[in-house]
């Protein structure tokens, strides 16, 4: 499957979480993998990637942020990542994220 690219007609955009459950060795455990994984969050930027990353220290889970009309666009790049496809990802969720505060609300809207 190719990257999904909403189209602008399918407004309004909502956000979305892709949350990583990852083993405590995650840090070493992608390394095999990371360049074709940061190719491919490059390639889903026109999709509505936003933001990524690894959150802890040490790692405890990693969290992508989508801005999307529709949860799937998050779903296919988890289908598609090799940390997800060669099991360094133990498991994956896609979250609907409801912003109601912070100083960005006027522009992410």
């Amino acid at each position: 499957m190719g990257v999904v690219k909403p189209s602008k007609e399918e407004l309004p955009c909502h956000y979305f979480l892709l949350i990583y459950e990852v083993p405590e060795n995650y840090a070493e455990a992608r390394v095999a993998y990371r360049s074709e994984h940061l190719e491919l969050a490059k390639r889903f930027e026109a999709s509505g990637l936003l933001l990524g990353g690894a959150a802890g220290d040490p790692i405890e889970q990693a969290v992508l942020l989508f801005r999307s009309p529709v949860p799937e666009v998050a779903q296919e790049f988890a289908s598609q990542d090799p940390y997800v496809r060669h099991g360094v990802v133990r498991a994956w969720k896609v979250l609907r994220w409801n912003v109601v505060a912070g100083q960005w609300l006027p522009n992410i809207r």
